[in-house]
């Protein structure tokens, strides 16, 4: 995936900007920062780290509503959110989950953009991280990393592992679980704006 987002970069020809990634999207900002760290300005890592980590199993679960959805043929997102009930309580990790949905050109039904059935086979290999030697590559750029006080995705002991890959690194807690972009989004704002003033 860094691969991807490293194309995307170039192809649309941005100078050196700020990545900001969430739980994947946070370790494919990472491994973007340590293997061409030219491209990027600085990231942002959001409730995850450069380890590898088993992914909780609402994911599988998440994955399963998901695919439900998929099969009904939905026209409105209350209809995907009355399915999706039956496998998350809360409505705010609920809307973001839906939040990939769309409507495919020509069709009257909503379809996640996701590739489910590829998330579902790699579910097991999600979590791991490509680099495991900090003495062997190095992001030398700010980066700030954001956790939530009631995940377990970025535990304090994994913070001296940060520290080596990302000397420069800034650490936020916000008052969240995993989710916490929905769950807390007005520390989350504040915490990248403040990180991101003092770097102008």
């Amino acid at each position: 995936m860094a691969a991807d987002v490293a194309e995307f970069v170039r192809h649309h020809n941005f100078k050196e900007p700020t990545l900001i990634g969430h739980s994947m999207g946070a370790k494919t900002a990472m491994a973007l920062a340590l293997t061409e760290p030219d491209l990027v300005a600085n990231i942002v890592a959001v409730d995850n780290a450069p380890v590898d980590a088993r992914l909780e199993s609402d994911f599988a679960r998440y994955i399963k509503g998901m695919k439900k959805i998929d099969e009904a043929d939905v026209t409105r997102q209350a209809e995907a959110d009355k399915i999706l009930q039956d496998y998350e309580k809360s409505l705010t990790i609920r809307q973001f989950l839906l939040g990939n949905l769309h409507r495919p050109e020509g069709s009257k039904a909503q379809k996640f953009r996701v590739p489910l059935s590829v998330l579902a086979k790699a579910l097991d290999h999600l979590g791991d991280f490509p680099f495991r030697n900090p003495d062997e590559v190095r992001f030398e750029k700010p980066a700030l990393f954001i956790r939530g006080t009631k995940s377990r995705y970025v535990p304090d002991e994994v913070i001296p592992v940060i520290g080596k890959f990302f000397p420069r690194f800034e650490l936020v807690d916000v008052e969240a679980g995993h989710w916490l972009i929905s769950e807390n989004p007005e520390a989350f704002r504040q915490a990248v704006v403040r990180f991101l003033e003092l770097k102008e």
